[in-house]
């Protein structure tokens, strides 16, 4: 397996792209920051992804770019950030959340920093910042203090629009993630047995991501295993120790992360012998993502592919049990935005990460959700996780 990684003339690339933004929207500076819900905000920009803490970036229009490290992964910090001409500073106010204290030589609070950036580029009238859902107020009261005379303004849209054409070195990490995915569930499934429990299966996909190079879980979620009736129903979970039985849904959900990239695969799996009404829908869903995928070509409003998904459940009677047709930008998260919807018509374009989740919910036996990523190439989307292509006729028809 190819194991690449993005090299700092890379990281020097995104800032100078974001700078170019922000010259156009007469942005001085931007603040970015990032918790365990939204890690890539600042690694995107400079590799660096701590541990246990949080993070964040200060980006001048022009000068020096200051990553910001809490007192615990100041050392890390030093090794993963990769980014020319930055400078480190370590602050309190992203340290761990149970406000352990630490006496670290040169550290110093956002305040000031704040100021020394204020002196160093004193014409700043206009503030970005990304992570509207996760910005900690207490960084925002210092920015605004220092800051006073400023217009502060959201700026995750420019952020997250950068992120969601890939790049060709994005492009090959990505392709890592998809093959490891691939292959954990071809190398887990089989394994798979009844009388285990979900947190028993849910360890061995963990085992097999290590095992083939992963640095983490896909950073959404662990792998979920939401098994019969009651359980399969829920969207989101945490595993039990409940025991999987013979014919019953098996709804597997998991994915890998490598170099703050991931992989994702929903499965649905039943052991011993399956019922038809199960075989049904299962091939109904599976039918219906290859034909809204078919559709997934550069140019084409996202509107044209998520109709083309319900039109074809309503024509075989299973809309009633489709809560939504999931279109999504993958990365840096397992679910990016910015979002597909009906309403928005946003255009499908070459170099895109997608996801099409099948979700169908609420049937008398249960639930279960298909998921692949998908590249979209000049020619149409390409299926990059390659497991439910080959497993689920064989098993299902």
């Amino acid at each position: 397996m190819n194991y690449p990684k993005i090299e700092a003339k890379e990281y020097l690339q995104r800032i100078q792209s974001l700078r170019t933004r922000m010259a156009e929207n007469g942005v001085d500076l931007v603040v970015g920051f990032s918790n365990l819900l939204e890690i890539g905000i600042v690694r995107y920009y400079c590799g660096f992804a701590p541990v246990n803490e949080s993070s964040a970036i200060v980006i001048p229009s022009e000068g020096e770019v200051v990553v910001c490290s809490g007192q615990a992964s100041y050392d890390y910090c030093q090794v993963q950030n990769i980014l020319p001409d930055s400078r480190i500073a370590i602050l309190p106010e992203i340290g761990e959340v149970s406000g352990f204290e630490y006496d670290t030589e040169g550290q110093l609070d956002f305040e000031e920093l704040f100021n020394q950036i204020k002196a160093e580029h004193s014409d700043v009238k206009k503030i970005g910042f990304i992570g509207r859902l996760i910005f900690p107020s207490i960084i925002m009261d210092k920015l605004r203090k220092v800051f006073a005379d400023a217009e502060i303004i959201d700026y995750d849209d420019v952020h997250y629009d950068q992120r969601i054409r890939k790049s060709p070195a994005e492009i090959e990490i990505m392709k890592t993630n998809w093959d490891m995915v691939s292959e954990m569930f071809t190398n887990v499934v089989p394994n798979i047995q009844t009388g285990m429990t979900e947190r028993h299966i849910e360890g061995m996909f963990e085992a097999e991501m290590m095992r083939l190079g992963a640095e983490s879980y896909v950073q959404s979620f662990a792998p979920m295993v939401a098994t019969g009736p009651k359980n399969s129903y829920i969207s989101m979970c945490r595993n039990s120790l409940r025991k999987i039985e013979e014919s019953e849904i098996i709804n597997l959900a998991a994915g890998v992360c490598y170099e703050g990239y991931n992989g994702i695969i929903c499965s649905p799996l039943v052991l011993g012998e399956i019922p038809q009404k199960i075989k049904d829908a299962v091939m109904c869903a599976y039918d219906a993502l290859n034909y809204a995928s078919d559709k997934m070509k550069p140019g084409t409003p996202c509107d044209v592919v998520l109709n083309a998904y319900t039109e074809y459940l309503t024509k075989y009677g299973y809309i009633d049990y489709c809560p939504y047709g999931s279109l999504h930008s993958t990365g840096m998260l397992e679910c990016e935005a910015p979002t597909f919807t009906v309403a928005n018509k946003r255009i499908i374009e070459e170099n895109m990460a997608i996801c099409i989740d099948a979700y169908f919910k609420g049937m008398e036996w249960g639930s279960f959700r298909i998921e692949d990523c998908y590249l979209i190439t000049a020619d149409g989307a390409k299926r990059m996780t390659t497991y439910n292509d080959k497993a689920l006729p064989k098993i299902f028809k």
